[in-house]
């Protein structure tokens, strides 16, 4: 039992939670304030204390795939900077690297190392881990005179997955190791308050805003677009739920998740893993599941193309993590699941072609090259770069394949 845990289960700390929700109204020029108070009030009871919980999780046994999974996060931690910073890019036969401040994409790859750590069961992963949350929590931002809650603060603005994706990463980290704390720091709170800015960022008509200036009070940009930070927020509301077992955070979700599945469905991995974190949590519903459908049969339709050479691994991945998690959700609800297995093993090997020293390009991997640069997933033949979010897709559908495969034995 780690250190971690161990404060976790003497010193876990209740926090308060919202009992409502904000609702924005926009104009289409006018930037839209978030208030500081709920301009609307969700009148349901919620518990004044968090009681500690610990996660469960889906048991994941012996497979060769567990290698790659642990190859890439050997890349990661690898390449990891002693103040805890992650390699964004390089191209691994030049050497040449890009540095660059996507702090949302980083923090994706934080959360791929403690996914890294509960696979292989070794602690190093989840100590790199905590290395590089530590560095990205600096961006964190807070001013309750402008905004509720806590943003992610990058790339000039707090962005909605930002949020998102913080509160995905320690969630992940509850999973490898059971606890909230990383050194004084109760990563709960965090989570909370990171999904206050989330619950406040949704549009009374359905939908979300994706990003305000926390300079100028709070102000929402009615006009920019992220497309995937919706099913990371409603991936999120469901891991709050899940670590907190507050109904509010499942209400929100649930009402969130009523308007996703009224709209057209696209290869959304992130809504995909919160359509199986709620068939794990609570159920799903008849149009949930016809939607998830929805959603595999878009990403089956697109086959041939996705394994074309000329595609990345990077999509590719993504393609993985949504089957992965449609399995789950199909299985779970006791639905056809196997039909998605052929597809996926052939997304799996598409992508295992690209992790070095594997490559289908024809070049000849050196012995430095491997030492260097060995686990790393590169885009394409024509794009020999390796991107931190390329192998965040790639650990986290894998990972999710292999909860699959152990569900089904």
């Amino acid at each position: 039992m780690s250190a971690t845990i161990k404060k976790y289960l003497l010193g876990a700390v209740g926090i308060a939670l919202l009992a409502g929700a904000i609702f924005l109204t926009s104009g289409k020029k006018t930037p839209v304030e978030i208030p500081a108070t709920p301009a609307v009030v969700v009148l349901s009871p919620t518990p004044t204390l968090t009681p500690a919980r610990l996660p469960k999780n889906i048991p994941i046994g012996d497979d060769p795939l567990k290698a790659n999974v642990i190859a890439a996060g050997e890349y990661l931690a690898r390449q990891q900077l002693p103040n805890g910073e992650l390699s964004y890019q390089v191209n691994f036969l030049s050497g040449e690297r890009t540095y660059s401040p996507v702090s949302v994409r980083l923090m994706g790859g934080t959360g791929a190392l403690y996914a890294v750590c509960r696979v292989s069961g070794d602690d190093k992963y989840c100590g790199a881990g905590d290395l590089a949350l530590k560095h990205y929590l600096r961006a964190l931002v807070a001013d309750p005179q402008k905004f509720k809650g806590t943003c992610l603060y990058a790339e000039g603005s707090c962005q909605l997955g930002g949020a998102a994706l913080t509160v995905d990463t320690i969630y992940k980290r509850w999973q490898a190791d059971g606890g909230f704390f990383l050194e004084d720091q109760n990563l709960l709170d965090t989570a909370v308050e990171l999904g206050y800015v989330i619950v406040s960022m949704r549009k009374a008509g359905g939908g979300f805003y994706y990003t305000f200036n926390p300079h100028v009070g709070g102000a929402v940009d009615p006009d920019y677009f992220a497309a995937y930070a919706q099913g990371e927020s409603l991936l999120a509301l469901v891991e709050l739920y899940e670590m907190t077992g507050n109904d509010f955070w499942l209400r929100q979700a649930r009402e969130v998740n009523a308007y996703m599945i009224k709209q057209r469905a696209t290869e959304d991995q992130w809504h995909s893993y919160a359509l199986s974190k709620l068939a794990q949590a609570d159920s799903l519903s008849k149009a949930d599941l016809a939607y998830a459908k929805q959603i595999a049969e878009t990403i089956v339709a697109g086959e041939v193309r996705s394994l074309n050479p000329k595609n990345t691994s990077v999509s590719t991945a993504t393609k993985i993590e949504a089957l992965s998690a449609l399995a789950q959700v199909f299985y779970l609800s006791k639905e056809k699941h196997k039909w998605l297995d052929a597809e996926n093993r052939a997304f799996i090997l598409f992508v295992q072609a690209r992790q070095l020293p594997n490559n289908n390009c024809g070049w000849d991997i050196s012995a430095q090259v491997t030492q260097n640069f060995g686990g790393g997933v590169f885009s394409a033949c024509d794009d020999s770069s390796i991107r931190v979010d390329g192998l965040q897709n790639w650990i986290n559908g894998v990972t999710a394949y292999l909860e699959y495969q152990s569900m089904i034995k």
